[in-house]
């Protein structure tokens, strides 16, 4: 990062403009040294790595290879999640209160290289077990705006998105395990209440490739992504931000793959690659969310509801997902694998901890966040995963226009955040 010039210097001479391109964005400051790595906590590695192969075992037997391929991309997401803390939630926060807008870049990073890989699979039609890569494209309405607006409001409250919710339980963030029980809550709550939601006025899908083909799809969209880049370096050389705050890490590059923190352009390639498999294995786009609704549904159905006479389980499809097993649920798999991969790799990293003593206003903020999150996720089709990230790389409008209203959310959820006693990032902060 570089840093604001000292007071009373004479103006630097502007840059040339490939080296404006890709000169790092100025901060307020430079970016601290990251501490060093605590020591392996063996117990929570033991048992995470061993949970993690007894179930990858079981899957693999009991439903085959498919499945067990699948598990084994989700923990490879919860590896690449955790190092690189890769962040939808404080990306969008830092950008919106003070104008750092290296996270969203790291997405265009993400959303680009992923854009690049549905393109090859899904234009070649090239898919592995028989399956056939699909776009992921949601249609366009009422839903889709207020329920991406929710989402974010419920990010900013609950401290995590989607994936991070995951990551961050895996981890052993006690708060956000509140988070995962007011987003199953809230997805199932969705999923009973489908009739109240289900005519809300909306518009069918927008897919690019429908009109410009694959290569024109994929063009189109990173012209809009090197534009979100531009934007964004332009917003952060005006506002000159603090900079991003460091994580433990290890000095030399092998160990720091294993235990340290990644660069986010690391894990955002990372991530796409292995969201690029879930669709090469199965046939459809990396989701989150679908599971939080089946495992509710699950659990009602224990308790003596009846969820099969929900009209959201008798659509096509939904209907096939909570007949069947759990642990051969495509989502539920990539979910529990993200969950034990972060476990995994924070207890490799020394940073595996169980966090207690949670204030009573940041419990209600995580539970409340995490009620919006799956009540949003289901009115919008998808969350940051499966309607932002998988619609914007498969050329749907639906994930330009989540990512927008997601964007106006987040302003709203930073205005809520003092209500719960959580801070918002300032411009006089040392870092965001």
């Amino acid at each position: 990062m570089t840093t604001a010039p000292p007071a009373g210097s004479p103006p630097a001479a502007p840059p040339r403009a490939p080296a404006a391109l890709f000169a790092p964005s100025p901060t307020s400051s430079a970016r601290p040294e990251a501490p060093p790595l605590p020591p392996v906590r063996r117990t929570p590695l033991a048992v995470s790595g061993l949970l993690a192969a007894a179930l990858t075992a079981y899957v693999w037997s009991a439903h085959g290879a498919k499945p067990g391929v699948l598990l084994l991309l989700g923990l490879g997401l919860g590896v690449a999640l955790f190092h690189s803390r890769f962040g939808f939630t404080s990306a969008w926060r830092q950008l919106v209160a003070v104008g750092n807008g290296a996270g969203l870049r790291a997405h265009t990073l993400l959303l680009g290289t992923t854009a690049t890989l549905f393109a090859l699979l899904i234009g070649t039609g090239t898919g592995l077990f028989g399956s056939q890569p699909a776009p992921s494209a949601g249609s366009i309405g009422v839903g889709l705006f207020a329920g991406s607006a929710l989402f974010a409001i419920g990010m900013q409250l609950g401290g995590a998105c989607a994936s991070g919710t995951l990551f961050a339980v895996g981890s052993g963030q006690g708060s956000v395990v509140l988070t995962l029980g007011g987003f199953i809550a809230g997805a199932t709550l969705a999923a009973w209440q489908f009739d109240l939601w289900k005519d809300l006025p909306a518009w069918e899908p927008v897919v690019l490739s429908d009109h410009v083909g694959w290569f024109g799809s994929w063009a189109v969209t990173i012209a809009a992504l090197l534009l979100v880049v531009l934007v964004t370096r332009r917003v952060q050389a005006r506002r000159n931000p603090p900079p991003l705050g460091a994580v433990p890490s290890a000095r030399g590059a092998a160990v720091r793959a294993v235990r340290g923190s990644w660069p986010l352009a690391a894990g955002a390639i990372a991530l796409a690659v292995l969201g690029a498999g879930v669709l090469w294995v199965s046939g459809g786009a990396w989701g989150v969310t679908s599971a939080f609704s089946l495992w509710g549904s699950e659990l009602v159905g224990a308790l003596g509801g009846h969820p099969e006479n929900w009209t959201w389980w008798q659509r096509p499809g939904n209907a096939e997902m909570l007949a069947g097993p759990v642990l051969a649920d495509k989502t539920s798999l990539t979910d529990l694998g993200i969950m034990i991969g972060a476990a995994v790799a924070a207890s490799v990293g020394g940073t595996w901890a169980l966090h207690r003593g949670i204030p009573w206003r940041t419990a209600l903020a995580a539970v409340l966040g995490g009620v919006l999150m799956g009540v949003g996720a289901r009115l919008a089709g998808g969350c940051n995963i499966g309607a932002y990230l998988a619609g914007i790389a498969s050329g749907s409008l639906s994930g330009w226009l989540w990512g927008a209203f997601a964007l106006a959310g987040t302003w709203v959820g930073l205005k809520l955040r003092p209500l719960f006693g959580l801070g918002n990032p300032k411009p006089g902060d040392g870092v965001c």
